[in-house]
């Protein structure tokens, strides 16, 4: 009886946790490289000046960082505060109605499979050991201990959109000026094909597919930024 106790004992997240971390922070990258390339490229087209593209890099830089932080520490936050409700209203449940909730958790275990008398088993010494991480885990899918935190998230997207944005920008800047948008189109792609390649790995899907969607979706805008600056350095000069 013991045996079959411990099959059925829920899984820890922290692998599942770390994983998403890795594809969050891969696609940061992503988004910092193909913003970035896009604008540098698109202004390489209208003018040929070093400044203007430093400083349109750095600008979309600076501003893509911090709309990644933001939006990561407000969409986490949204999610903490909903676990903290649900955990909340379900510690009122186990005060209120600890039969019923033993109950509950039983029949989640039978609807796995698990016999009455098993799932009643398990139910009594989950609850018995820590009633509230027994229903977030099976009830909720949440470990009242490992909270999604909003900070973590909006460094993690800060650091990750501004390292694949310094790629575009140290391409662009540090190639004569003959060959910078050649050189940077070129070092772009092979990047994103290399995170192409992490996401499906992380995600365990296929890589070509994945590699093609996103080494097509930045082609497709460094070219469109491309030949906006075309136009527009055209109409000025």
């Amino acid at each position: 009886m013991s045996t079959e106790l411990h099959h059925i004992e829920p899984v820890s997240s922290a692998t599942a946790s770390r994983l998403n971390w890795l594809r969050a922070g891969v696609l940061g990258a992503n988004d910092g490289i193909i913003s970035t390339a896009g604008v540098v490229i698109g202004v390489a087209a209208a003018t040929p000046e070093r400044t203007a593209i430093l400083v349109a890099g750095l600008a979309t830089l600076a501003a893509g960082a911090m709309s990644m932080a933001v939006g990561e520490y407000v969409s986490v936050s949204t999610q903490r505060d909903s676990e903290r409700a649900m955990l909340e209203k379900e510690r009122r449940e186990l005060e209120d109605f600890p039969e019923e909730e033993l109950e509950e958790l039983a029949g989640i275990y039978r609807a796995k499979g698990i016999s009455d008398e098993l799932a009643h088993q398990v139910a009594t010494q989950l609850t018995a050991h820590d009633a509230l991480a027994a229903h977030a885990e099976a009830e909720l899918k949440i470990d009242p201990d490992e909270l999604t935190n909003p900070w973590h998230a909006a460094w993690a997207s800060m650091v990750a959109f501004t390292l694949g944005a310094i790629l575009p920008l140290a391409a662009i800047l540090l190639t004569p000026i003959a060959f910078h948008v050649v050189v940077t189109v070129s070092a772009v792609l092979l990047a994103l094909a290399l995170t192409g390649v992490i996401s499906a790995y992380l995600g365990g899907s296929a890589t070509t597919p994945a590699v093609v969607r996103v080494v097509l979706g930045g082609a497709l805008a460094m070219a469109i930024t491309w030949v906006i600056g075309t136009l527009v350095g055209m109409q000025v000069g």
